[in-house]
């Protein structure tokens, strides 16, 4: 099977991705730590607290954990290419238990410090760089890319981030649960992204239950409720104080279709987005 333009290929947790138009990519929770190279063109990552920019050649971690929203560019007249291998809690168990390696303390607060990054750039590694560029040809032939080669592989991303830096072994090989964080700070940060309710509540450390009653607690109101509001006041300055067009915005305060965020913004504000914009 040959890879084609605007596909993602998944084998086990290696994931090639090759688009030959700009695609923007919605809400997505990184669960786990991804290694990822890219190949050709350009991705940008929006965080709650920053938008990132990474070109052909960069070489990166992802932090698991965290929300994204990400949109891949291809480079004129060709593609965006990209390889990520996704470091599952299960593997980095396996691994750390063979190897003997363990998460140490963290007296002086350095390691807290690179947890909370959401990428960890690795710079121009060469040799992290050939591992990538010997995964490609697989991508024409998955058939050849068998479970133990995939494991075997694996270990080896594991091993060249070790190698690389040595710091890491304290951030892959964290296994603690989520600890419950203030959840005014999180919410007020990550409200665009539009995930469940479920999904708030695991990143703040929570029970469903346990989130809402924090929730109602802190916002005095429901979850659902002070997103849909929060979301809507976003957009409203974002049309009106900054001229921007309601297709443009719908997504990034966290809607899923234009018609619906439409009918919403009208019934709060007695005016269309549309014509709101018309008159800033």
């Amino acid at each position: 099977m040959e890879a084609k333009s605007n596909h993602n290929l998944l084998i086990s947790n290696i994931l090639y991705s090759c688009v030959d138009s700009k695609q923007r990519e919605s809400e997505q929770y990184i669960q786990e730590y991804s290694l990822g190279f890219i190949v050709s063109g350009e991705v940008h990552f929006e965080t709650a607290s920053e938008t990132l920019v990474y070109r052909a050649g960069t070489i990166g971690l992802a932090r698991k954990n965290q929300l994204v929203r990400s949109l891949k560019v291809p480079p004129p007249g060709g593609e965006f290419r990209a390889i990520n291998i996704f470091l599952n809690k299960d593997t980095l168990r396996k691994y750390g238990a063979a190897h003997h390696i363990k998460a140490e303390n963290d007296p002086n607060g350095m390691i807290t410090t690179l947890k909370q990054k959401a990428f960890f750039e690795l710079d121009d590694d060469p040799i992290i760089r050939g591992f990538f560029n010997s995964l490609i040809p697989y991508f024409d032939l998955p058939d050849k890319l068998t479970e133990p080669l995939i494991q075997l592989k694996t270990n080896e991303a594991i091993e060249l981030l070790l190698q690389r830096n040595n710091l890491l072994k304290d951030i892959l090989f964290d296994f603690s649960d989520l600890y419950k964080i203030d959840i005014q700070e999180f919410m007020d940060k990550n409200y665009k992204f539009n995930v469940s309710t479920e999904r708030f509540a695991q990143l703040t450390g929570r029970s469903i239950a346990g989130f809402k009653r924090d929730f109602e607690k802190t916002f005095r109101m429901s979850p659902g409720r002070w997103l849909h509001k929060k979301r809507l006041e976003e957009a409203y300055y974002q049309i009106k104080q900054q001229g921007r067009k309601p297709s443009d915005v719908y997504q990034d305060v966290g809607f899923e279709n234009l018609s619906h965020f439409s009918y919403a913004f009208k019934k709060t504000y007695g005016i269309s987005p549309s014509l709101l914009g018309a008159k800033a």
